[in-house]
């Protein structure tokens, strides 16, 4: 078993050109800092704001080119997805939960703004997020199940669920089954619906959108368990937040229960299902953006 882990790339082409498109949008649906309450502007667009990958919004504006639309159609609910995203990121990181002082190459927002500012912060941003979706130009049939996409997707039966059974499953034997629904919710629930919400932006069919949705909760498990695998091997300054936590907390990870290997294995199998979802949807770029972007949900670096 190697000591590191070694990624077959850094950085995606395409993940870059989304993700300044997306940094540029955020910066203007987020509230300045000169507005009052000012320090809780200030936190929202610390988090918010800092250097992170967007592929949730990516995946959302790939998504609705691959059916066929214009991806920027899809660019603000891309940004609501990740102001989202970014919520999650400070509660995850708070002490009652986690207990990370760094995130995204730098300290994590209690650290810098104090815990009650960090959670009011994080509330603002999952309202904002909303407020975004809510306001899309789109009929009111795709704004209203957008909207229930995204709720569904970060509730009891979506990321906060799976927040909730990891963290009750830190020091237990977790079995396959367990681990795989902590994973699917965690992080496959979010993943899935910007890439669901992309679709119905794109103009896509029902048949289209659930098979972004089969694609999409593949590339979920393939990502966290690269961030499973990355927390074991690689280091803070590569990863730019805490690495070795998952083991010292006792967490349920994918490395824990079937080791370094396989656990790649589990992730590229993931990612072959993936890409195979995706053939009901038109040969066109954005399908392959999409492509690119699973393999580099396995293959990145941070």
């Amino acid at each position: 078993m190697a000591d590191r882990y070694t990624p077959r790339v850094s950085a995606d082409p395409a993940l870059k050109s989304y993700a300044s498109m997306v940094d540029s949008r955020l910066d203007a649906l987020l509230p300045p800092e000169t507005q009052r309450p000012s320090e809780l502007h200030r936190a929202m667009r610390y988090s918010c704001l800092a250097p992170g990958k967007r592929l949730r919004p990516a995946l959302c504006m790939a998504s609705a080119g691959a059916v066929g639309g214009d991806p920027t159609a899809a660019l603000d609910a891309g940004c609501a997805v990740e102001m989202l995203h970014c919520f999650s990121l400070i509660h995850d990181d708070l002490p009652a939960i986690d207990n990370d002082d760094l995130r995204r190459g730098r300290p994590t927002c209690h650290r810098v703004y104090g815990e009650a500012l960090a959670i009011l912060a994080g509330d603002a941003l999952f309202a904002r997020s909303l407020e975004v979706l809510a306001g899309i130009a789109a009929q009111d049939s795709v704004r209203v199940r957008s909207v229930s996409l995204l709720t569904r997707a970060a509730g009891s039966d979506g990321l906060v669920g799976g927040e909730v059974l990891d963290v009750l499953s830190e020091g237990r034997d977790v079995d396959a089954e367990t681990l795989r629904f902590i994973h699917s919710r965690k992080t496959g629930a979010l993943i899935a619906a910007a890439c669901q919400i992309g679709g119905l932006l794109g103009g896509g069919s029902e048949a289209q959108v659930q098979a972004l949705g089969a694609f999409a909760t593949d590339i979920g498990l393939a990502f966290q368990i690269a961030d499973d695998l990355l927390n074991v091997l690689s280091t803070a300054d590569a990863l730019g937040k805490s690495t070795g936590s998952d083991r010292e907390r006792a967490k349920a990870t994918y490395p824990a229960l079937y080791g370094v290997q396989r656990s790649r294995e589990i992730a590229d199998e993931a990612v072959v299902r993936a890409i195979a979802a995706l053939d009901p949807l038109p040969d066109n770029p954005s399908r392959e953006a999409l492509r690119t972007l699973a393999r580099f949900a396995v293959e990145r670096d941070s």
